[in-house]
């Protein structure tokens, strides 16, 4: 789902950045270069004062804020949220605790317990799911706004018949504008009669009649990316009915945040665990955490608040990026992000990358081959974000690739493969060499992020705890043997393409 929110009513927008936590500048006040009392002010002056003071601001509706925004940053009218003015009086000044009520709320002054505003649950996530990324469909890329109950059972169909299920896919998960704009009069979100006719438990026991798993989308503001409810102020409410209607998987949003609940700058003592962002995430766990099904936590906070510091201790995945794109550039920058912090990745801890773009735009094949194996090898989630009845099956054979997706969900070892200095490689951004182990041994993965195809040679003794003596070359692509060799193996890449070894 898109990280910026919509605009209501809609406006042409292209290519918006991330939003951002930074979007409480004040407008600077108004200076003379020799000061002037405002009682000699000319009606004149005063008038452009007040014209320049406003342009300033952004109307309701408008932009107010997000990485690389140059616009205005304060709201004529209404709440200055994260990246949007939206109408109605300032949101409340404190955070209010996660409520135990069965119904939706707004501010509430204390919890049951006496427990002051602002106070927020240390529950840990559940570690009965989401030890591995987690392996599955999402229909964001494919359907946006379009979702139907429909759409979801063909593609939970599409798991058996192209062979997704017995490649170890199982969350078949539904993104935003699943719902009515308005909650129900009982406080629920309702899901649209529309696109949902029987409901989603309906669709969710349908799906569990194939093997596979349910997922659904939530945000942790006062609406979804798209307008919808959010779950802030009513976390337990909501969690209660995503597990009645028997839903796995969470992935939980960031879009309409009150501006009493982000962090402008580093929070106090340091600790991100205990920023306003964490706080409102640390919410829905602890109402996640008192359901009868354990429920998987995505946190798709974009990366921000340092979420990688703290993630673990709330979900079991977490955005690193922004919206996904089905291009080269795309591929490379989230392939960077997740080195960049690289050793956070663990069992129940996963940098998520976001959307798998095989099937969609212009890739080449061989971009397709790199963008799986990066997510594979970094232990990203994946989940597919296309059509999946329109994959070939090339597209198909890359997805299922059984050897890959065995380092991707290995259950013994569950660190990511890491870059290495290959000796006589250049140094590249991303970096293009990266080694792993798992119960099957050593692999290593190569990526040639230049534009033309090249001749490599892969030395053995660098490779972190590899020694240099004679190893046989693994190919995983192709499930079998190369050859033996000593020292190193030389090999030539496509461009953009991943070579991927297992070396015994």
């Amino acid at each position: 789902m898109s990280c910026l929110p919509e605009l209501y009513p809609p406006k042409a927008v292209s290519a918006w950045p991330q939003v951002s936590t930074q979007h409480k500048d004040q407008a600077s006040s108004l200076t003379n270069p020799t000061p002037t009392p405002a009682n000699m002010l000319s009606p004149a002056l005063v008038t452009l004062a007040l014209i320049s003071l406003v342009s300033a601001q952004s109307p309701v509706y408008g932009q107010c804020g997000g990485i690389g925004w140059t616009g205005p940053k304060t709201c004529v009218a209404g709440n200055n949220y994260y990246s949007q003015c939206l109408p109605g009086s300032a949101p409340p000044t404190t955070a209010p605790p996660v409520q135990s009520s069965t119904k939706a709320t707004t501010a509430p002054s204390s919890n049951p317990t006496g427990t002051p505003i602002g106070s927020s649950p240390t529950n840990p996530p559940t570690k009965a799911v989401g030890k591995l990324p987690a392996l599955g469909w999402n229909d964001w890329n494919a359907d946006g706004c379009s979702i139907s109950e429909a759409k979801v059972l063909a593609a939970a169909n599409a798991f058996i018949s192209l062979g997704l299920k017995n490649a170890g896919y199982q969350y078949v998960n539904v993104d935003d504008c699943w719902a009515l704009k308005a909650r129900g009069s009982d406080g629920r979100i309702v899901p649209d009669p529309a696109k949902f006719p029987n409901g989603i438990a309906s669709v969710a026991s349908k799906v569990h009649a194939l093997g596979l798993k349910m997922g659904i989308y939530s945000d942790a503001g006062t609406n979804t990316c798209a307008g919808y409810p959010g779950s802030l102020y009513n976390e337990a409410l909501d969690a209660a009915t995503f597990s009645s209607w028997g839903i796995d998987y969470l992935k939980y949003d960031n879009c309409y945040v009150p501006g009493n609940w982000t962090d402008a700058s580093s929070p106090p003592g340091g600790d991100w665990y205990n920023s306003n962002s964490a706080l409102r995430y640390r919410r829905m766990t602890a109402a996640l955490d008192q359901q009868p099904n354990p429920i998987e936590f995505n946190l798709c906070i974009w990366g921000q608040a340092q979420v990688q510091t703290w993630g673990s201790r709330v979900g079991h995945s977490w955005r690193i990026t922004g919206d996904a794109s089905a291009t080269w550039s795309f591929i490379l920058s989230s392939i960077q992000a997740n080195v960049n912090i690289i050793n956070y990745v663990d069992f129940y801890a996963h940098n998520d990358m976001d959307m798998m773009e095989i099937g969609n735009g212009a890739l080449t094949i061989q971009e397709q081959r790199t963008h799986f194996a990066a997510w594979a090898m970094l232990k990203s989630p994946i989940l597919l974000g296309t059509e999946l009845a329109n994959l070939s099956q090339q597209q198909v054979a890359i997805i299922t690739n059984t050897e890959i997706l065995a380092f991707h969900q290995d259950g013994t070892i569950g660190t990511p493969a890491k870059p290495f200095t290959n000796s006589g490689s250049p140094s590249t951004s991303p970096p293009e060499y990266y080694s792993g182990t798992s119960s099957k041994g050593t692999h290593v993965f190569v990526i040639n992020t230049g534009a033309s195809s090249s001749t490599r040679t892969l030395n053995f003794a660098s490779v972190p705890g590899l020694g240099s003596g004679a190893r046989t070359v693994h190919d995983m692509w192709a499930g079998q043997d190369i050859g033996k060799f000593t020292g190193s193996y030389t090999f030539t890449l496509a461009s953009h393409d991943t070579a991927a070894f297992r070396l015994i």
